[in-house]
């Protein structure tokens, strides 16, 4: 015993308990690891991030939160076993102007995806297919830049402001989607416009059944978005 009271290294009781102290530290260190791989492993994934960015279709003009769009497609993606966090991104009365000015905001929660549903507006106004498409144009650039993948929703002009107007805005979208390279939902409200059961009473903004008809349409679209690689 040293004068200290403590015992000395090379004391026989030392030495006899030495392996044994050398492997209950082994079995500990081992038994944290294999803790702490299993609470790692039992830590669920992060769910892939889709970012809506759009208008009032998107935001859900009109209806309960869990009835608008983006909560009805994260619904229907997790129903059908795909783990995606739709992000609201939509502004009632954006314009494809507002979604560019917003968009370095939209992706500061860094989406893997997106889907731009951005013109109503737009053909509502009357504003110069020209525009729109610049519009448009720069938020695809900068989503690719972003590497997001993109889903671009079709917008289809309404008919007050002459043919030559619609034929110039109607063309915007699957050209973008050829220049890009990115799949194209046509008609954003395929199957719900000017039907009175489908929409409210302006019958511009889908109702809940009408909700319910763009994300069965659209589904198979994000679903193939969303499972892409690379």
């Amino acid at each position: 015993m040293a004068k200290s009271g403590k015992p000395e290294r090379n004391a026989p009781g030392f030495r006899a308990y030495g392996p044994a102290f050398r492997l209950f530290n082994v079995v500990c260190l081992s038994a944290a690891f294999l803790c702490g791989s299993l609470l790692m492993a039992s830590t669920p994934a992060e769910a892939a991030k889709l970012l809506a960015l759009g208008d009032s279709l998107t935001a859900g003009f009109g209806l309960p939160p869990e009835q608008g769009f983006t909560a009805r497609l994260q619904a229907a993606l997790k129903a059908k076993g795909s783990d995606v966090e739709v992000i609201n991104a939509g502004i009632s009365g954006d314009t494809t102007a507002g979604g560019l000015a917003r968009l370095d905001w939209s992706l500061a929660d860094h989406p893997a995806f997106a889907l731009v549903e951005l013109g109503a507006n737009d053909g509502l106004r009357g504003t110069d297919p020209k525009e729109t498409a610049s519009n448009l144009d720069q938020i695809l650039a900068r989503l690719q830049a972003a590497h997001v993948k993109v889903l671009l929703c079709g917008m289809k002009a309404l008919q007050n402001w002459g043919p030559e107007y619609g034929r110039k805005f109607d063309a915007i979208y699957p050209e973008l989607a050829m220049k890009y390279q990115v799949p194209l939902y046509p008609f954003f409200l395929d199957g719900v416009v000017l039907d009175p059961k489908l929409n409210q009473a302006d019958m511009l903004h889908p109702n809940p059944a009408g909700v319910d008809i763009i994300v069965q349409r659209i589904l198979p679209m994000v679903e193939a978005l969303v499972g892409a690689k690379g």
